[in-house]
């Protein structure tokens, strides 16, 4: 038992330790508890903060770039981060980070405000821009509207011409016969187009010379310019067929009306071929449609720069107009009128001489007699020409006309002949030129056309008849027998070139040509052509 007494003290101090022991086993789990607490929610709060921002960067994207919105572009630098590399290659789609400071997304340097850019969206609107380009839909994708595609510069659909037009910075090379379209920068492509074309209104003609055009590319340089201008220049040919009236007017002069009458002098001429008799004859013409000095297309040295530059004549059909495709509805009357005050004649509304001279007369303002209508007959000088000129005159002077007899030059002023022909109620002659000279007629007077045999009436009408029934002028059409014809002497009555024409005609155009328009002169028979005559005396007095 004495052993046991002391012990009492020993057990006390013990259960103390252990409780002190407890205790501050338990502080430090507290303590770590809320340590834990306040790291995890500190984590917690920055990683919602840059999460936010990221999911932000990743889930919207700016709207639509358009072509004309300005873009900075930074160029990448070689010092990149490698673990910015590494991100890259793990999130491609994910925006891409600002340089400057890589804890803030990206955002628009024209607009803050703006939701931060999509470097996938980028791609994708820099593909469909591409398209675009390569499909022609937008020419330029710095600060410039999205244009229509650009229609091509020559047009090569019509039949009979082809025809080009440039608008822009074209510049013309004559010497060699080159006129040139320099884009805008922002149009410049990799491919060069160009096209070579006959510079007048009939594209099949082999005598006219071609005329190159040609777009530049990127990699061609332009040639500088050694004269600017600020009026349209229209480059066309004189040679062809011409030294033919016919031919003057179905091939120039009427395509160039078309082409340029509408432009009020307004253009300049770059003549390819030029032929300098043509500029003299038709002189008043020209410097009526035009302005500006003749350029020698050929013999032009320099660089021409123009705003606008047409390659080419537009051409309806043979000596006609179709209202339809020209500028202002124009029609062949609209022509005829035009020539008429170039030439300085008589107004529209003047009615033909026979009528006026015995208007005055039987007024009393004249004491004279009734004059008698006047008859121009113009005799070819090779083919188609009348043989028996004199016996022809009496006959029409017998009908009861005043006639004047000519046969026209190549070097016969078309100022002073036309007066002579306005001065006329009819103008006669065999199908061929020399009825062109219609166009100086006045309105209801009469084209009487002797058409040769070897069923011609169908070019006779085409080329005459309705031209000058177009232009307000009345057709009479006297169609010769097979014996007023001097190849019914040559060839005899059973050559089908007499008894058969149009077994001749299917052999080629070269045969029809030969026979019919080349080797045939005119005998009239007076007294068959008699009652053709009174017809038209009949028409100038109604």
């Amino acid at each position: 038992m004495g052993t046991d007494s002391p012990a009492a003290p020993v057990g006390g101090l013990g259960a103390k330790s252990a409780v002190r022991a407890v205790a501050q086993h338990h502080q430090a789990v507290v303590g770590f508890l809320v340590g834990f607490f306040l790291v995890l929610l500190l984590y917690t709060t920055l990683a919602s903060q840059f999460g936010s921002q990221t999911a932000i960067g990743v889930l919207e994207s700016r709207p639509a770039v358009r072509a004309d919105q300005n873009a900075t572009i930074t160029p990448t630098s070689p010092s990149k981060n490698l673990a910015q590399d590494e991100e890259k290659e793990k999130y491609p789609d994910q925006a891409p980070v600002n340089e400057k400071n890589p804890d803030q997304a990206p955002v628009n340097e024209k607009n803050p405000d703006q939701a931060p850019v999509n470097d996938a969206s980028d791609r994708m609107e820099e593909e469909v821009i591409r398209e675009e380009i390569d499909h022609g839909g937008i020419k330029n994708d710095t600060n410039t509207e999205p244009v229509t595609p650009r229609k091509p510069i020559c047009d090569l659909s019509d039949p009979r011409y082809d025809i080009c037009d440039i608008s822009g910075d074209a510049r013309t090379l004559g010497a060699n016969r080159t006129v040139l379209y320099v884009p805008p920068v922002g149009e410049l492509g990799a491919d060069s187009q160009e096209w070579s074309i006959r510079d007048q209104s009939r594209k099949h003609l082999e005598y006219v010379n071609k005329v190159t055009v040609r777009s530049l590319n990127a990699s061609q340089a332009a040639p500088e310019c050694t004269s600017r201008h600020t009026v349209q220049a229209l480059v066309f040919a004189m040679n062809g067929l011409t030294s033919n009236p016919w031919h003057d007017f179905s091939d120039v002069l009427i395509p160039l009306f078309i082409t340029t009458r509408a432009m009020e002098g307004e253009v300049q001429f770059l003549v390819s071929d030029l032929q300098p008799w043509f500029v003299d004859k038709y002189r008043l013409i020209l410097k009526n449609l035009s302005r500006y000095d003749i350029v020698d297309f050929n013999q032009d040295m320099g660089v021409r720069c123009y705003p606008h530059v047409t390659v080419g004549l537009r051409g309806h059909r043979d000596l006609g107009i179709d209202p339809a495709r020209a500028p202002r509805n124009y029609t062949m009357l609209d022509f005829r009128l035009y020539v008429r005050q170039i030439y300085s004649l008589p107004p529209a509304g003047v009615d033909i001489p026979y009528k006026v001279a015995n208007s005055a007369a039987s007024s009393g303002a004249i004491a004279e007699q009734q004059r008698k209508p006047r008859l121009m007959l113009i005799n070819r000088g090779r083919t188609r020409k009348f043989v028996n000129v004199p016996e022809i005159v009496a006959a029409v002077q017998n009908a009861g006309f005043e006639v004047i007899p000519i046969e026209p030059r190549r070097d016969l002023s078309v100022e002073e002949f036309s007066r002579v022909v306005d001065s006329c109620d009819v103008l006669m002659g065999a199908h061929g030129a020399g009825l062109t000279n219609f166009f100086f007629l006045r309105t209801n007077a009469v084209m009487l056309q002797v058409v040769p045999w070897g069923h011609m009436e169908h070019p006779s009408m085409a080329f005459y008849g309705g031209p000058a029934r177009e232009m307000r002028l009345r057709d009479v059409e006297y169609s010769i027998a097979a014996e007023e014809s001097t190849l019914y002497d040559k060839y005899g009555k059973d050559n089908p070139v007499i008894s058969d024409p149009e077994s001749i005609h299917k052999q080629g155009w070269q045969f029809g040509m030969r026979y019919y328009w080349i080797e045939q002169n005119i005998r009239l028979n007076v007294t068959r052509f008699a009652p053709t005559l009174h017809q038209v005396l009949r028409m100038l007095r109604e």
